[in-house]
């Protein structure tokens, strides 16, 4: 039960003070359960996981619950209170949102609130439901939540190129490296396209098109691949934040390739060449120019590293420019910083008087500095042929 402003009493209110005193010590704790697509069991598994929860006597209580109509994500949540949703009036329509407010006067310790990335009806006192959600996470209390992986911003244009979906409803990033728990509940497309035919996503008229746009095999694979990959890079990130300097050594979950370019012409065999290997290794392409300090470029020089500026940024790269006297700390730093797992080099040019007078070349610095990196060592002349 909860209790509006007009209906609480003296005493009711002093507890519920209290109570929300003692929820605001701490910040409630959020799980996010994430998907391909609509109809993989996001709602489900959450709901199973909340049952589960009741029985063990926690006080769950339903948020906002979307079912689409599908009988077996109504079942599952007979028997869990669900907080009455407030009444808009919104062009002269009336409409229905989560009432947050009455969530958070209820204070239960956990609330179930489906559809993330939803956009509340015009006139609402937040404009998106996760700003919903984190004033009731602020309030204490813990959220289960679901979403799509294509309603993250970073992937909008990714995900258009996919399907051609322009995707409007959209979430910050944020939400998602925030949250304390992310889950993948995961089917194969197979699976995904047998459930749309049986007709447990859509209604029977929207099966057809749904098969030959949203749903098409090819779109299917390429958004599970991205959901995987997406909460791979989630955790891998996770684990960074909590290793120590001396567990620097921990191996990351995908390839992140490191192309050393520099003044030299054959930056760009170098560049091409990372790129290819990063094609084949489904990894991330970073290309690096240490600057001295006390060196200026010349103007020939300076438009050799922005054209290895573009061309990496047109294989999807990311190009760093780190000033530092140093060339191999700027290397080494610079590699555990972003957890590179590759790096590309070309061959040194300095003779081997110059070698044994410097104590060795740079690469066999580099393989004694970074034991876990694997190193590629590419021959080429100072022309780049």
């Amino acid at each position: 039960m909860y209790y509006s402003k007009t209906e609480m009493s003296q005493e009711q209110s002093d507890n519920l003070r209290d109570r929300l005193y003692e929820h605001r010590r701490r910040r409630g704790t959020c799980k996010i359960f994430i998907g391909m697509a609509p109809g993989v069991g996001k709602t489900y598994r959450m709901l199973e996981e909340a049952q589960s929860l009741k029985e063990e006597g926690t006080d769950v209580v339903i948020g906002y619950l979307e079912t689409h109509g599908r009988e077996e994500t109504a079942e599952k949540a007979i028997g869990l209170e669900a907080v009455p949703r407030q009444e808009i009036i919104w062009s002269d329509r009336s409409l229905t949102e989560m009432d947050t407010d009455a969530i958070i006067a209820r204070q239960p310790k956990l609330v179930l609130v489906d559809e993330l990335a939803h956009t509340n009806v015009p006139g609402s006192r937040r404009e998106k439901r996760y700003q919903d959600i984190e004033a009731i996470l602020d309030a204490g209390i813990d959220v289960y939540s679901t979403v799509n992986i294509q309603h993250l911003e970073s992937l909008n244009d990714l995900v258009y190129r996919i399907s051609g979906v322009v995707v409007r409803e959209r979430i910050p990033d944020r939400i998602l490296d925030e949250a304390d728990e992310v889950v993948v509940v995961d089917v194969t497309p197979e699976t995904l396209e047998e459930r749309l035919i049986d007709g447990k996503i859509y209604a029977p008229e929207k099966i057809d098109r749904a098969l030959q746009n949203f749903f098409s095999r090819r779109n299917l694979i390429a958004l599970r691949e991205l959901a995987l990959r997406e909460i791979a890079d989630n955790v891998e990130e996770n684990l960074e934040a909590i290793l120590t300097p001396g567990d620097r050594k921990t191996c990351s979950i995908h390839e992140r390739v490191l192309v050393c370019v520099s003044t030299y012409a054959n930056s760009i065999q170098l560049l091409r060449r990372g790129a290819r290997i990063c094609n084949f290794m489904n990894g991330k392409l970073y290309a690096l120019f240490v600057e001295s300090p006390d060196r200026f470029l010349s103007k020939k020089e300076s438009l050799h590293i922005e054209t290895c500026e573009r061309l990496c940024r047109e294989f999807g790269g990311e190009f760093l420019r780190v000033k530092s006297d140093n060339l191999l700390d700027g290397i080494i730093n610079t590699a555990r910083a972003y957890r590179i797992t590759q790096i590309v080099v070309g061959e040194t040019h300095r003779s081997r008087w110059e070698l044994l007078l410097k104590g060795g070349s740079i690469l066999q610095k580099l393989v004694r500095s970074l034991p876990h990196i694997d190193l590629h060592v590419i021959a080429t002349d100072r022309n780049g042929k």
